[in-house]
This record gives structure tokens, C-alpha cells and sequence, in this order.
């Protein structure tokens, strides 16, 4: 996808015109032009433009905020500094500079993001969590969205980091499990155990696709596991993409760490939120959810399945297996009930 093509099915509050309007008043020297960035939104978040036509993010510092400084991002900057905007006294503003213009769509985007937040919580905290968000996005083209397949299953894998092992484990922990985004054999792993995230949206039977002969082979050292969601696209539900990604967000604000390693998972997936709008779209209702012991009783398929072996010339082995009737082997039926991980 394009820039432009991105750019116009891209809903944002943001006028575009307030750049074009910044660069009539160009200032001269160190000066930088300002005036709200999205007014309907945030009063504390301005626009602004300096001699050189680069962009800046500036949000007014309250004498008990701190600073905040960070030159980590690539074509972006946030510095702290003593400002006049006309109308108002001098005081210190966070200056968040665009230093790439082939970043202005982010960048853009970014803007919106803080304004959405910026009247809610401190805010230094919320830019740290925004520029974080963003930072992996920053030099990569405008992606195409995940496949429907794709989506749902990281919903799945989501959900089971969310509702199931954030309580269970310590946070860095739990995201040094998950494991599936870097082509490892199941989707999440840690001593002793191994978990296979699965997500279906058949609602008449419990019923997954297995890829390959090695996607339920129990780990060398340690028990595996089968984790099922099932779920129904409805327009009414209140779950989706970005929601529940959000609410991994919140739970991570606090380790600076986490946040980073989950920013750089979705990244590796190939998630974008600069799609959040048209993820949101997409609803989900959890119908139920099981966890499941995978033992010789389980259905599946691995080497030892052959009794001389995978027969020469067969290649990749995908077949689906049904669940249904298979409740001696669930451990589970909530995340709310007490199992030990």
C-alpha cells in the first residue's frame, strides 16, 4: 500500500491544513510557529513549524511534570524546553520533532494519538507510551493489513496472554513465552511447558486446522498444551483487535521492558496501528474457551502416528481435527478458574 493510498482511507481529526497554514507565518532564527493541533480533542497539544519547515508536537509541562528527553527513535526526537507561544507565558514544553519527512503520516498520526489521550493521564507518561507504540512503525512502509486468518488467530494468542498467563506470570515472563511470532514449533513455551494457541469461528463444532506433523509433537522435556477459542464475528460484540491490544497496553505501561519486547512482537507479525480503524470494525464475541492436555488420547497426528515413519516424498502434512467430545482432556472451561501454569 501506498502512502496516498494509505492517506485516504485514513481517518483523522488532524487537519492537514494546519501545516500549509503554519508555513504562511515560516518563523525565522530558533522560533517556531504554533497553534492547536486538534482542538476538538486537546487543549494542550500544539502543532508547530520552525524556520527549517520541521514539524513539532509540543504539549505544555505543568511545574510538577517532568522533563522527558529521547533520542533513541530514529526520525524522531523529543527534547524538553523553555517556550512562548503568543498569548501565553513562558514555560516549558515537551517538543516532540519530526526529523524525516517521509515519516509526516505517522508522525500525523502520532499527534492524534496523544490528543486522544493527553487530557487523561500525566503527560509524560502517555508520550513515552505513544512515541514506544510507534517507534517500530517509524521507518517501515505502510503495511497491508493482516489477513483475516492472521488476525484472528493473534486475537487468540492475545487473549490467552491477556486473560490467562498475565495473571499466572511475571509480565516479561509471560511475553518470553510467547513464542509463535518467532517461527518457533508452538505458539507459546516456557520450562516444562508448551502451549498451542488455536482460534476457530465455527460455532457448530470445536473444530482447528493443524499446520504440520510437528505442531502438536509435545515438547522434548515438558508438557504440551492445547489452548481453543472460539469465536463469532458480530457487529454488536464488544471485543476486537485493537481493544484487546490496548488492554495489554494498559496492563504493561508500568515496565518500560514489557512495553518495548510487545511493541517489537506486533511488529514482527506485521501489525500496524495505523489499520486500528479498520480493525475496530471487525467485532468479536467470545463464545467459550477451553484449555486442553494433549496426550495419546488427544487427536493428532505425529511422527510416531507412522509406524515406519513419514513415508518418503510426503511434505507438509495439514489436517483438521474436532475437539468435540474430547472433555476428559480439557483442564479448564475459563481463566477464571485455578490452574497452575
Amino acid at each position: 500500500m501506498s502512502l496516498e493510498q494509505f492517506l485516504g482511507g485514513l481517518k483523522m481529526s488532524l487537519n492537514q491544513n494546519i501545516w500549509t497554514k503554519l508555513e504562511d507565518g515560516l518563523p525565522s532564527g530558533e522560533r517556531i510557529a504554533a497553534r492547536l493541533a486538534i482542538p476538538n480533542k486537546s487543549r494542550k497539544l500544539y502543532a508547530g513549524l520552525d524556520s527549517y519547515k520541521q514539524r513539532h508536537l509540543l504539549i505544555p509541562l505543568e511545574e510538577n511534570e517532568e522533563e522527558y528527553y529521547d533520542s533513541e527513535s530514529r526520525g524522531i526526537s523529543v527534547k524538553t524546553k523553555e517556550l512562548i507561544i503568543k498569548g501565553s507565558e513562558q514555560k516549558k514544553y515537551i517538543d516532540i520533532i519530526c526529523q524525516d519527512v517521509s515519516g509526516h503520516v505517522i508522525f500525523d498520526a502520532i499527534a492524534e494519538d496523544i490528543a486522544e489521550k493527553l487530557d487523561k493521564g500525566i503527560s509524560r507518561e502517555i508520550i513515552i507510551n505513544v512515541i514506544g507504540k510507534w517507534r517500530n512503525f517509524w521507518d517501515k512502509s505502510v503495511q497491508d493489513l493482516l489477513s483475516y486468518n492472521v488476525m484472528t488467530g493473534l486475537f487468540a494468542e492475545l487473549w490467552f496472554l491477556y486473560y490467562w498467563l498475565f495473571p499466572r506470570m511475571d509480565k516479561l515472563s509471560a511475553l518470553a513465552a510467547w513464542r509463535g511470532p518467532f517461527s518457533s514449533r508452538h505458539d507459546f513455551e516456557w520450562i516444562g511447558k508448551s502451549v498451542e494457541v488455536k482460534a476457530t469461528t465455527n460455532v457448530h463444532s470445536r473444530t482447528h486446522k493443524i499446520n504440520g506433523i510437528e505442531q502438536l509433537s509435545p515438547p522434548e522435556n515438558g508438557e504440551l498444551f492445547l489452548f481453543s477459542l472460539r469465536i463469532r464475528e458480530e457487529h454488536g460484540a464488544n471485543n476486537d483487535l485493537p481493544k484487546l491490544i490496548s488492554l495489554c497496553r494498559e496492563k504493561l505501561k508500568d515496565n518500560s521492558k514489557a512495553i518495548t519486547k510487545f511493541e517489537n512482537i506486533l511488529g514482527i507479525i506485521g501489525y500496524s496501528p495505523i489499520h486500528d480503524n479498520e480493525y475496530s470494525k471487525i467485532k468479536f464475541r467470545v463464545v467459550d474457551e477451553r484449555l486442553y492436555r494433549v496426550t495419546d488420547e488427544f487427536p493428532r497426528l505425529i511422527e510416531d502416528s507412522f509406524v515406519n515413519g513419514i513415508p518418503p516424498g510426503i511434505g507438509t502434512i495439514e489436517y483438521n481435527i474436532n475437539l468435540d467430545g474430547y472433555d476428559n482432556l480439557c483442564l479448564a472451561k475459563s481463566h477464571e478458574e485455578k490452574i497452575d501454569f
